[in-house]
């Protein structure tokens, strides 16, 4: 009888054990589904900093999603130089730069007159110089910082920004949202 109880027992667990396991397994998320590359030109780029994704657009069709990093400080708006945050509102890309400091970058045209004119009232610089950019140029191609690392600019993979960078032209419209 107490053989019977061990087996009974062992029987139980092993059950609970893999009803513990599915539970698991259904709770992980698919692997994302990879996306087909980036062909043609994109007329609109919407940054949604809270969800860290990028997304781009041609005639309000969404193209691509794209998996950012940001300023490290990403929650509020930019205000001054230095102070780590992605600034928020509707830009445009106002130049390409294939020797940046990052694998490759678009620079976004902050500040705004109205950022300048903020700033100026409070006595301070507004900062400037905000890219779409790739990984440091130190880094092996294929590697990846980790976060938020940037002192305000959006990041993405060296892959990423060379696709990007190709179907992108200078007056492109980027909304960067909290």
């Amino acid at each position: 009888m107490k053989a019977l109880a061990r087996i009974f027992s062992a029987l139980v667990l092993m059950l609970g054990l893999a009803l513990a396991a599915l539970w698991v397994y259904t709770q992980l998320s698919p692997a994302p589904q990879p996306q087909p590359p980036l062909i043609g030109r994109v007329d609109r780029i919407v940054v949604e900093k809270a969800a860290r994704q990028m997304v781009v657009y041609r005639s309000n069709v969404a193209l691509k999603t794209y998996q950012i990093s940001l300023g490290s400080q990403p929650v509020g708006a930019k205000q001054r130089q230095g102070d780590g945050r992605t600034p928020e509102g509707v830009f445009t890309v106002d130049r390409k730069n294939a020797g940046s400091a990052f694998h490759l970058s678009l620079g976004i045209s902050y500040p705004t007159s109205a950022d300048v004119t903020r700033a100026r009232a409070g006595g301070y610089d507004a900062g400037g110089d905000i890219m779409i950019h790739g990984q440091p140029n130190a880094l092996p191609a294929h590697m990846v910082m980790p976060t938020d690392w940037t002192a305000g600019c959006i990041a993405i993979s060296n892959a990423e920004i060379e696709e990007i960078f190709a179907a992108t032209a200078v007056g492109t419209r980027v909304e960067i949202r909290p």
